[in-house]
Parts: structure tokens; C-alpha cells; sequence
């Protein structure tokens, strides 16, 4: 049980991944400060994670908002990050203002976060980031592109904080998590048929495969500077 008793801070944490990665650290005995942009999400979360579990309602991409919420964190032993928008569309057509908004969200954001977590972290402790993956560069250049960036900053930040803290990234693919319940379901459907059709293991993931992933980088005390795919084995065949 390597984190029982350790303190995890979730940002994003009061729905799908994030809430799975919270529920499957509070079983091993964590205490976790759950953080989003919805009080209400925060609070069913903080109920359905247990008792103790603190939330705390922000949104990371007000990044005075973000400073503030490190300011009032406690020093923890854990960080988890899942802030990142994503978009579809190449280079050459996808509005210029949208491919700024995806970067901006999932690498400047997440580079402050990393920037602010390093004087919160205990020694011993972890950053673990979210990126993703499913897509080549021409079908969602934005996302690739900050995808790719992350995982050069895991590298740099893992480098500069080596030996007191550890650094990695996981890259989750497309799964049927809330995230896309306000869709159009067919539309989901023909998404879902579609990645299972591509995919190696022919089968969409589960946000529970998915949070191992991030158990595992907080857990494991000899893996730093890594991007971990959780992807079915989709860019395999793409």
C-alpha cells in the first residue's frame, strides 16, 4: 500500500479519469484534495471517493485562479493533472484561435502547474501529467502538437528535479467516459466502432485501465521522464 497515508492532489478529479485515478488511490489508504471547475461535480466526487477526501473548486486555466489554489495547498506527496482541451482538424484548416486555446490549455497550463507543484512536492514524491494519443499530426495538429510537448517537458522537468521528485506523463486514447455523455449518441457510437475497428485490441479502454496508469507512475519509485500510452494499441495501425 505505498500510498497509504500519502496526500494526491487530482486536478480534474470530479469526473471520469480523474475521479477513477482518485477512487483507486483512496483504496490504498491515500488522502486526496480533489480540485475542478464545478462545486457540485467536486462534492458528489468527494462523496463517492469517501470521507476526508477535500474539494476544491477551480479552474486551472484562470491561471491567477491557479495560483491562488497553490497558495492554499497544503504540501502533498502527489500530483495528478489532467487540464487539456482537445480539437480535431490539420494544420492548414483548423482555426488559428482554437489551435492557440488547446495549446495554451494542455502545455502552458500544465507547465505552470508543474512550475507551481515543484515547490508543494514532498521529496519522494510525483507529478504526473495527461496528454493523449489515437490521432497522427494531420488529424488533430493542435493536440499533437502540445501532446509532443508535454512529453518534452516531462523530460526537462524530470531532469531538473531528479533525484527529490518524479516526473512522467500518461497518454489516455478516446474511451466513452462522461466527457462525451452530452454528445450526440450516435455519433459517439460511430466513434466507439470506429476505434475499435483500428484499435490492436479491437475494444475501447475503461477509464479504471486507464487510472492504473497513473497509480502505477506514482507508485512505481524508479520511473521518471516517461510518456505512457494507454491506447488499445490504436497508433499500431494508424
Amino acid at each position: 500500500m505505498q500510498l497509504d497515508g500519502k496526500v494526491v492532489v487530482i486536478i480534474g478529479g470530479s469526473s471520469g479519469i480523474g475521479l477513477e485515478v482518485g477512487v483507486q488511490a483512496r483504496a490504498q489508504g491515500a488522502k486526496l484534495i480533489l480540485v475542478g471547475r464545478s462545486a457540485d461535480k467536486l462534492k458528489r466526487a468527494a462523496t463517492q471517493v469517501g470521507a476526508g477526501t477535500v474539494a476544491l473548486a477551480a479552474d486551472a486555466h484562470d491561471h491567477a485562479k491557479l495560483e491562488d489554489l497553490f497558495a492554499r495547498l497544503p504540501p502533498f506527496d502527489h500530483l495528478v493533472s489532467l487540464v487539456g482541451d482537445t480539437m480535431a482538424g490539420g494544420y492548414l484548416d483548423a482555426p488559428l484561435e482554437v489551435m492557440r486555446h488547446v495549446i495554451e490549455s494542455k502545455f502552458w497550463t500544465n507547465l505552470l502547474i508543474g512550475r507551481l507543484a515543484a515547490a508543494r512536492v514532498r521529496d519522494g514524491g510525483s507529478l504526473v501529467f495527461t496528454s493523449g494519443t489515437g490521432a497522427r499530426a494531420h488529424e488533430a495538429s493542435a493536440s499533437y502538437t502540445a501532446n509532443a510537448a508535454l512529453s518534452c517537458m516531462v523530460e526537462g522537468m524530470a531532469s531538473e528535479l531528479a533525484p527529490r521528485v518524479r516526473v512522467n506523463v500518461v497518454a489516455p486514447t478516446f474511451m466513452d467516459t462522461a466527457l462525451w455523455r452530452d454528445r450526440d449518441r450516435d455519433y459517439v457510437q460511430r466513434r466507439k466502432e470506429g476505434f475499435a475497428a483500428v484499435a490492436a485490441l479491437k475494444r475501447l479502454g475503461t477509464p479504471e485501465e486507464t487510472a492504473h496508469a497513473y497509480i502505477f507512475l506514482m507508485t512505481n519509485t524508479f520511473t521518471t521522464g516517461q510518456t505512457i500510452k494507454v491506447d488499445g494499441g490504436v497508433m499500431l495501425r494508424k
